[in-house]
């Protein structure tokens, strides 16, 4: 197949291209129909005017597509590959649009989201992923961080376009906002067919003379046997026959502790997702107008102005770990994240307590804080986190069911909470507080530090065993450090002989 004629730095960008277009395609998905529910418009005429709890479902529906194609990516994702997998995405979401686009039903319009979301989970499952294992451990942060940047840019535009499209009359004041979607889609698709997979799933996979091509792309080599490209394929080698040693993989393996401790890594990387959905984040971008219009009594109008601004807020706010996630770490921007989150949703819910309205423009202003420090922390992390903590042996695995977690979390949140603003009002925001706050000690004892390591050193990260994984203890959470080749060489023979002399104790015994 045909690839862009770039090499180096110019083809780690072209990738983050395509996984910031993905992003892109999801934040505008999540966000288009915000603007469009909620108010006596033709959207509401042509469905039959949806109530509070049917228009949590119309949004909410979307999600449980989301969950079914991250099950998908689950067993099936990693014999496709990131990259077709990528592509399958796309082209689901393009049969997705044509189905809401057309609707003219509300069966018509779930089937619709439903579609449209199992691309996205296609998507949200493969993408990290493919980017964590193209490019390099000082800069993979801040590149996935940008994935998210492009997420609320998307969610930017759907927000704005909604609004200007409130406006018109007729069919397109729904249909435009909606079909948008299929132009981010083709964009992706397109951009898939020229770029490489990933070197570490082409080698995993018995693609070794391709494998070599695609790191002397990234590595920016001519020759397929300069040192560079020989020391990274040896590396990956080394790593891909660590994990190896058991033979095939089995689903089992994702329960197993010791060393390697896969178990751990899949607890983490459900955690950071169901984490993030219940900080509240969704209550406000998937549902913005709604929480401004019916819980602090706003106007539909400056209800979407508002909805706008908040996510323009949002997107700023996302530019800020593109500088700090490498600089600062992981672990620091979470809690930080959390304790702001906590206490925008705490400060809220005492003004609206009042009930005057100079109170309902204070919380507001909490709900533009808020933004902020979601941006900093637990926006992009949980999107970063689970590629990075997995190794290669169960990263497509570990990657897609933490997405499938995140959406079903999603789910829960955004069907709950247009009943619950209409039931208890602000009262939502104290509830999402107590959740932020248990997050912060969770953090603390439990996640380690990814921070400038290589995706071969994190395999050795839990080595230190114990409850925390090795994590309470040591400085930052910091479990472990790159390695030269020759200390990965060294620690393979130590691992291979503690493993064989555990293996004669046991025959041992048995005589």
């Amino acid at each position: 197949m045909w690839l862009m004629p770039v090499r180096g730095k110019y083809m780690v960008w072209a990738i983050t291209a395509c996984c910031c277009q993905g992003f892109l395609l999801l934040g505008y998905d999540q966000g288009v129909m915000s603007g469009i529910i909620g108010a006596d418009n033709q959207f509401g005429r042509d469905f039959g005017n949806p109530n509070p709890t049917d228009q949590g479902t119309i949004v909410a529906i979307y999600d449980i597509g989301c969950a079914v194609g991250s099950l998908i990516v689950f067993f099936w994702g990693e014999a496709v590959g990131r990259k077709r997998m990528i592509m399958a995405g796309a082209s689901t979401m393009l049969v997705g649009t044509a189905i809401l686009t057309s609707s003219t039903t509300r069966a018509q319009l779930y089937v619709g989201r439903i579609v449209t979301g199992i691309g996205n989970g296609f998507n949200s499952s493969s993408i990290p992923v493919y980017q964590s294992e193209t490019c390099a451990g000082k800069i993979r942060g801040m590149l996935v961080c940008l994935n998210s940047t492009v997420t609320i840019i998307g969610l930017v535009i759907a927000y704005w376009l909604d609004y200007g499209m409130s406006f018109v009359s007729g069919p397109a004041q729904w249909r435009l906002p909606i079909g948008f979607q299929a132009f981010f889609a083709l964009c992706l698709l397109l951009q898939g067919m020229v770029l490489p997979d990933s070197p570490r799933w082409l080698m995993a996979h018995g693609h070794v003379e391709e494998a070599e091509r695609v790191i002397a792309i990234l590595e920016d080599k001519d020759d397929i046997n300069h040192p560079d490209v020989l020391r990274v394929k040896r590396e990956i080698e080394i790593s891909l026959e660590q994990e190896s040693a058991g033979g095939p993989f089995r689903y089992r393996e994702l329960l197993q502790g010791g060393p390697i401790g896969n178990f751990r890594r899949i607890c983490l990387c459900i955690g950071i997702n169901v984490m993030q959905q219940f900080t509240g984040s969704n209550m406000i971008n998937y549902l913005a107008p709604i929480v401004y219009q019916n819980t602090m009594g706003l106007s539909r109008n400056l209800s979407l102005i508002l909805g706008g601004f908040t996510s323009v807020t949002y997107m700023f706010a996302s530019f800020i770990p593109l500088w700090t996630v490498d600089r600062f770490g992981r672990r620091p921007l979470l809690m930080i994240s959390a304790t702001g989150l906590s206490t925008c949703f705490i400060i809220a819910a005492i003004l609206l307590s009042t009930g005057s309205k100079p109170a309902a423009f204070g919380a507001t202003a909490m709900v533009f804080i808020f933004q902020i420090f979601l941006g900093i922390g637990f926006l992009p992390i949980p999107w970063l986190y689970p590629a990075e903590i997995s190794t290669t042996r169960i990263r497509a695995r570990g990657s897609s069911i933490s997405s499938f977690f995140n959406w079903m979390c999603v789910f829960a949140v955004v069907e709950m909470t247009p009943p619950a603003i209409a039931n208890i009002s602000w009262r939502v925001f104290i509830i999402f507080a107590i959740f932020n706050a248990l997050w912060v000690p969770i953090v603390y004892f439990f996640f380690p530090e990814t921070r400038g390591l290589e995706l071969e050193a994190i395999d050795h990260i839990f080595e230190k065993g114990g409850i925390t994984g090795g994590v309470y203890g040591s400085k930052g959470g910091r479990t472990t450090e790159n390695m030269t080749l020759e200390q990965q060489e060294k620690r393979k023979v130590i691992l291979k002989e503690d493993k064989e002399g555990k293996e004669e104790i046991e025959h041992s015994s048995i005589a």
